[in-house]
């Protein structure tokens, strides 16, 4: 008997709870499927629906937009992050191997999580690398702010924060730091794959590359309180 892990999300984010339904899942799982295939600006419920074999109509039932759906398989992915992290360090003591865990699972390829058979985490994670800013560069960053979606982001970037702050409790800017690794892992590898010009990481295209990119920029920042 498999597992299934339960990711607690915002109410606010949507009409029904797609987890709790064969419907509910399978926007999910088409939503990832489509946004990875054709992008989240050719993205849209009348193509969600027929790759389906449902009703436009029927997903509205469960997603006001398309963009309080990326918001949702954002933060979705960052609660699923935030666990991966915190079963992955759970036994390490060393603050400093800790963290370069934390690094490495940042910034390495993701596979499929066998746990949720509704999301597929590798293409997820690619989503969120090409399109994840676009859930809070937007207008009504502020409304969102004001309903807490973004909270998953911010608790994850607290956990990292905080084994930040055990390598160096000196260290004045431990929140800046776990926002700013978390945002480089993902334009490094963006830019490693398709703007190669603007990294060192464009010929061989490997994850390590950019792993000891972070390890470097991160430990020699902490060295310097």
């Amino acid at each position: 008997m498999k597992l299934q892990l339960q990711i607690k999300m915002n109410e606010a984010l949507f009409l029904r709870d797609p987890e709790n339904s064969e419907l509910g899942k399978n926007i999910l799982k088409h939503s990832v499927q489509l946004i990875h295939k054709a992008g989240f600006e050719a993205f849209t419920f009348k193509k969600l629906a027929e790759d389906i074999g449902t009703t436009e109509a029927g997903i509205y039932r469960y997603f006001e937009n398309k963009h309080k759906l990326l918001v949702y398989l954002t933060c979705w992915y960052w609660g699923w992050l935030e666990f991966q992290i915190s079963f992955h360090t759970n036994n390490i003591k060393d603050p400093t191997v800790k963290l370069k865990r934390v690094i490495k699972l940042l910034a390495t390829a993701v596979e499929d999580d066998e746990q949720t058979n509704y999301i597929n985490e590798s293409l997820l994670h690619q989503i969120v690398i090409s399109e994840g800013s676009k859930a809070y560069l937007t207008k009504q960053v502020g409304e969102d702010n004001n309903q807490h979606f973004f909270k998953p982001y911010k608790d994850l970037c607290a956990v990292i924060g905080g084994v930040i702050s055990e390598c160096n409790h000196k260290y004045k800017y431990p929140k800046s730091l776990a926002s700013t690794i978390v945002e480089m892992a993902h334009i490094q590898n963006f830019f490693m794959n398709h703007l190669p010009s603007l990294t060192d990481f464009g010929k061989n295209k490997e994850d390590r590359e950019i792993i000891s990119f972070l390890n470097d920029l991160v430990f020699s920042s902490l060295k310097k309180e």
